[in-house]
């Protein structure tokens, strides 16, 4: 019989939890855990049988942007087509309007979310492509200078992303805090300044370490975000910045490049489509 706990701490449990983490990412690709243990605050369900963990949950209870709170759930993969998934869902009783993740848009999840009432309610793409021959690009940039332009590069972001349910609200506090992780990386994180240096656009990249269950085993670079004022939009600086962190991710030997983009941003994805993107697999949010 599945015992499932609600706790706020994982405390001793995080061992356990991350064990069961990494069994799903070896099958699924997913979550991402190089970074270290990925969901912190909000609460945790653990789901046992006879003490062994089968399924985890974690519920952000602070919410996205637009007052959702936002759930992700994960079974063992030795432990699935057993109904733990579906008593997960049922578990994730709150007040107010919830988004659940389900990664890598799975047949059994979108059959547990029908099964369960869940609509289809946002569908967040991954694209890829081989490196090219990128153009270069007549445009003046520079690179970020940490203890400088954090808030700089926060308060374009905040503008040109006021419609996305997280990225919009990054602070400036969880900038620096990702100054401190291995892979940051100043001299590919990229600012457009206008004739009076004041930021209106930056492309931040990011390489991922190489994993031996995805592309080849090969480390892959990641267009992590491009964001520009919207005083500066519709001159073509978004595709230069893109431009430019691309042939820095191929100049530092890298083969693959991949990115994340919303299903519904039209203009993006034609952008990525000019530039050789295609989509690789889709991440889709249910609500409840």
């Amino acid at each position: 019989m599945l015992n499932a706990v609600w706790v706020s701490e994982l405390g001793t449990d995080e061992a356990r939890v991350t064990d069961l983490l990494k069994a799903v990412a070896d099958v699924d690709g997913k979550p991402e855990i190089e970074d270290g243990f990925p969901f912190q605050g909000g609460k945790h369900l653990l789901a046992s049988v006879d003490g062994e963990l089968v399924g985890y949950a974690h519920l952000d209870t602070a919410g996205d942007a637009f007052g959702n709170q936002v759930a992700e759930l994960f079974v063992h993969p030795e432990h699935r087509r057993k109904g733990y998934g579906g008593s997960l869902v049922q578990a994730l009783s709150v007040k107010g309007p919830l988004r659940i993740w389900a990664h890598g848009d799975h047949p059994a999840a979108a059959a547990i979310a029908a099964r369960q009432g869940l609509v289809r309610a946002r569908e967040l793409l991954i694209l890829h492509t081989e490196v090219k021959d990128w153009p270069e690009q007549s445009i003046k940039l520079r690179t970020f200078v940490k203890g400088q332009d954090e808030q700089a590069v926060i308060d374009v972001n905040a503008r040109a992303f006021d419609w996305h349910p997280e990225q919009g609200s990054l602070t400036v506090d969880e900038l620096r805090a990702t100054e401190d992780k291995a892979w940051f990386d100043p001299d590919g994180f990229f600012l457009a300044e206008d004739a009076e240096g004041k930021v209106v656009g930056f492309h931040w990249t990011k390489v991922h370490a190489a994993d031996p269950k995805r592309f080849g085993g090969e480390p892959v670079g990641e267009v992590y975000v491009v964001g520009v004022d919207p005083s500066a939009q519709g001159g073509g600086l978004g595709k230069a910045l893109t431009l430019a962190g691309l042939r820095y991710l191929r100049d530092r030997g890298l083969r693959q490049i991949i990115l994340y983009v919303e299903g519904d941003n039209s203009p993006a994805l034609a952008v990525y489509s000019k530039l050789g993107f295609q989509r690789f697999s889709v991440d889709v949010q249910y609500a409840g």
